[in-house]
């Protein structure tokens, strides 16, 4: 995935691909899982500061009708925020999330946050 983001390398009129040690300077040791999680809080943030009527905001508050089939169930984007908010020992996470100074400390938190 890292090769595809930052591309081939262009060196005497030859392209070559990136050797995984030129990824991870680049990259500066970042865990992707990490990046992900922290992307994933930082947009349900983004989103419950939105105004109530806006479609994405209805779409995570809202409640689908219908069942779900019986057998084991996927995770929905939402239990995983709330799974990495445990993590964290995060308590109240929706007022923090409305509150953007609160919602930052949260953040800082989650460079600690570890992978799976």
């Amino acid at each position: 995935m890292l090769r595809k983001i930052y591309g081939a390398v262009q060196e005497q009129d030859v392209w070559r691909i990136r050797m995984n040690q030129e990824l991870k300077e680049l990259y500066k040791d970042l865990d992707l899982v990490r990046y992900i999680r922290r992307k994933r809080l930082e947009l349900v943030g983004h989103v419950l500061r939105m105004e109530q009527e806006s479609g994405a905001r209805k779409i995570l508050e809202g409640k689908p009708e219908g069942r779900r089939k019986v057998v084991r169930q996927k995770p929905r984007w939402l239990d995983k925020v709330e799974e990495d908010l445990r993590q964290l020992k995060v308590k109240r996470w929706r007022q923090n999330a409305s509150n953007r100074e609160e919602w930052a400390i949260v953040m800082k938190e989650t460079k600690v946050l570890r992978g799976p």
